[in-house]
């Protein structure tokens, strides 16, 4: 199996490759549009600020060759994000193949960022197979999806936001697998799977 991390100067992508590595994937990171294009599976993870990421896409010429894709792909934290619509992280016109805004935690009652270990509720995706209800997942994040119809599980930090979402072929998370230990592995294993 050909599995394309997507190149976008966004950190994190050596993490998800060492996380795939231990699945036995040789997985390529990759800018060019071949590449992600023709790959079997297709990962955009992030980590780094909106605005940022979606002027490198655009400058790379990524950003059709994204919403193009058909095979499964799996957007993580900053990916996930960039599939909205928008993200108020410094007014970030996104991807916009799923229909969801980003907002920034503006809550005084909890720390921002959201740092560290969090249960996750309300499977509805295949990503969550073997896993069960309340399973920990580590999130690094200051700004998060809202929740509708397109949101296959949640956790609350303050209020309920979706911690993962799925729109045809994509799917996301705001949590990283890769730093998420046994739970962690059985998504990106359950990614594969589909």
């Amino acid at each position: 199996m050909k599995v394309a991390i997507v190149k976008y100067n966004a950190g994190n992508t050596t993490s998800v490759a060492n996380a795939l590595a231990r699945l036995g994937i040789d997985a390529i990171i990759s800018d060019d549009a071949e590449v992600v294009s023709s790959a079997d599976r297709v990962i955009f993870p992030g980590v780094g600020e909106a605005s940022t990421a979606m002027d490198h896409l655009r400058a790379q010429g990524l950003v059709e060759i994204i919403k193009s894709l058909r095979q499964p792909v799996l957007g993580i934290c900053l990916g996930m994000q960039l599939l909205c619509e928008s993200s108020e992280e410094n007014g970030a016109d996104c991807l916009r193949i799923i229909p969801y805004r980003v907002k920034r935690f503006s809550s005084e009652s909890v720390k921002v960022p959201h740092v560290g270990w969090n249960t996750v509720y309300g499977f509805s995706s295949p990503l969550f197979e073997r896993i069960d209800e309340g399973e920990h997942f580590y999130f690094v994040h200051g700004y998060f999806v809202e929740v509708g119809d397109k949101t296959t599980a949640t956790c609350s930090y303050d209020h309920r936001f979706s911690a993962a979402i799925q729109y045809e072929n994509f799917h996301a998370v705001q949590f990283h697998p890769e730093k998420s230990g046994i739970a962690g592995q059985l998504i990106l294993e359950n990614f594969l799977r589909l």
